[in-house]
C-alpha cells in the first residue's frame, strides 16, 4: 500500500527493506533466547544465524532463476535494480537457510535438531513480518474480491511490483502474515514443552506448508512455472513445494516422536484380566 516509507532526497527508502530488516532483528533475538535457553552457545547462535540470513538472501534470489522466465531468458536482468530490490522466493530462501545451517551446524558442533528447533519461532515471526513488508510493497497480491476486506492498491504499488490498482483484491500477504503470527505464538508456547528435539522446526514446516497451499489458491501474482508441472497439475510451484514439504515434516515428526517413545520389549506391561 506504501512501498516508499520516506524519500530523502532522491533516494527512497522502502518500506518492504524495512519490514525485512525488522524481521530479521526479531529472528535472531528469538533464536538466541530459546538457544540460551536450551543450553547453547550464545556466540555461535549469532553467527549461525547471520550466516543463516545471508544464505536466505542467496537462496531467495537463485530460486527466481527458476520461477521466473525473465530472468532465465535475460540473464543480465540478474544485474537489475528491481532484481536486487525484489524481496525472492521464500522456498528458495528457506532452502538456502537449512543448507547453510546444516553445515555449520556441524562446523560449529551444535546439535542439529535443539538448534533448529531455536530457531523455528524466529523464522515463522520473521514470515509476519516479511508479509508486512509484501503488503506495504504490493507484491504477492491476490486475486479479484467483492469481500468487504478487499484492498485496492496505489498507483505507486502498481508502478514498482505491477500490482493491479483498478479493482478490489485479496489481501494475501495479510493473511500469511497473521496466520504465520498465530503459528509463531504456537511455537513460542510449544518450545518450552516439546517432547523431543526437532518437535518444534518439524511443527513449523508443517503448518506453514499447508497455509501456504491453501493461501496459492487465491494468489494472483505471476511466479513462473518451473519444468512445465504448474500446467501439468493445475498447481502453483509453491503449491508442489508445499507438498512435498508438508509430507516430509509429517512422516519425520512421526518417526522422531515414536523414537523417543520406544516400546520397552523387555519389561513389558502385563494387563490384569480385570483390566482387560
Amino acid at each position: 500500500m506504501y512501498p516508499e516509507l520516506i524519500r530523502i532526497g532522491s533516494f527512497p527508502i522502502n518500506t518492504y527493506g524495512v519490514f525485512l530488516a525488522i524481521a530479521f532483528l526479531c529472528a535472531i533475538l528469538i533464536t538466541v533466547r530459546l538457544a540460551r535457553r536450551d543450553g547453547l552457545p550464545s556466540e555461535k547462535i549469532y553467527d549461525l544465524s547471520l550466516w543463516m540470513l545471508l544464505a536466505a538472501l542467496v537462496g531467495s534470489k537463485v530460486m527466481m532463476l527458476f520461477t521466473e522466465p525473465e530472468y532465465r531468458e535475460n540473464p543480465l536482468q540478474l544485474l537489475s535494480l528491481d532484481f536486487l530490490r525484489s524481496g525472492g522466493v521464500f522456498y528458495g530462501g528457506l532452502l538456502g537457510a537449512v543448507l547453510a545451517g546444516y553445515l555449520l551446524m556441524k562446523r560449529y558442533q551444535l546439535p542439529w535438531w535443539k538448534t533448529a528447533d531455536a530457531c523455528a519461532p524466529g523464522i515463522a515471526i520473521g514470515n509476519f513480518f516479511g508479509r508486512q513488508g509484501c503488503f506495504a510493497a504490493g507484491c504477492c497480491w491476490g486475486k479479484p474480491t467483492t469481500l468487504p476486506w478487499g484492498v485496492k492498491f496505489t498507483e505507486l504499488g502498481h508502478e514498482v511490483t505491477g500490482v493491479p490498482a483498478d479493482t478490489y483484491l485479496h489481501p494475501t500477504q495479510l493473511y500469511e502474515s497473521f496466520a504465520m503470527l498465530l503459528v509463531f505464538l504456537f511455537l513460542f508456547w510449544l518450545h518450552k514443552r516439546k517432547r523431543f528435539d526437532g518437535q518444534v522446526i518439524l511443527v513449523y514446516a508443517l503448518l506453514y506448508s499447508i497455509i501456504r497451499f491453501a493461501i496459492e489458491f487465491v494468489r494472483d501474482d505471476p511466479r513462473g512455472d518451473v519444468f512445465g508441472l504448474t500446467t501439468l497439475t493445475g498447481l502453483s510451484t509453491s503449491q508442489l513445494i508445499s507438498i512435498v514439504v508438508g509430507l516430509a515434516a509429517l512422516i519425520v515428526l512421526i518417526v522422531r516422536r515414536r523414537r523417543s517413545n520406544p516400546v520397552n520389549l523387555e519389561n513389558p506391561v502385563i494387563l490384569s484380566k480385570s483390566a482387560i
